[in-house]
């Protein structure tokens, strides 16, 4: 199992996505859960806590940061591949999440009301047009960063830097 987890690593390596938000937690050994990796647990239905995400290896952490997570299969090779390797760095399963079958950064024709109420405690106001022409992920954060139990600090911060304010 380790020799097959270590061969997965060493796919054809592609920068990194990362938010100039997240730059501040994001040095070179990736100590934090960036929003790319937390947009594909939530697709692949687990829950990845810091103690266990601050056992992987750089290597490791980049690789879950980088592999692909759209399809159905890319999704269970995500999976599997996250089940193991906190597996073997742990010695635990890892919890499970239910997958939200329409989440609110899906649907690029309404903005979340919550989010909106969030803007608007700047005097911001996030139109459709400009919810439509972010991507799924910058949806996504957006919708993370405005919760109760978040680094709120960081909302405006991705606010401006969508574009959007």
């Amino acid at each position: 199992m380790k020799a097959d987890l270590e061969n997965n690593c060493d796919t054809a390596v592609i920068d990194p996505l990362y938010f100039r938000f997240e730059e501040d937690f994001m040095e070179d050994n990736v100590r934090c859960i960036p929003m790319a990796v937390r947009f594909k647990l939530d697709a692949s239905g687990i829950k990845l806590k810091l103690a266990e995400w601050s056992r992987f290896t750089v290597k490791e952490r980049t690789q879950l940061t980088i592999q692909a997570c759209g399809s159905q299969a890319e999704i269970l090779a995500y999976r599997n591949y996250l089940r193991e390797l906190v597996l073997m760095r742990t010695g635990n399963e890892p919890a499970n999440i239910k997958i939200d079958p329409s989440p609110a950064w899906a649907n690029i024709y309404q903005v979340d009301e919550s989010l909106q109420a969030k803007a608007g405690e700047y005097d911001w106001h996030i139109s459709v047009p400009q919810w439509i022409a972010l991507s799924d992920l910058q949806r996504f954060a957006l919708l993370k960063l405005y919760r109760p139990g978040h680094e709120n600090k960081n909302f405006p911060k991705a606010m401006n830097e969508f574009k959007l304010v």
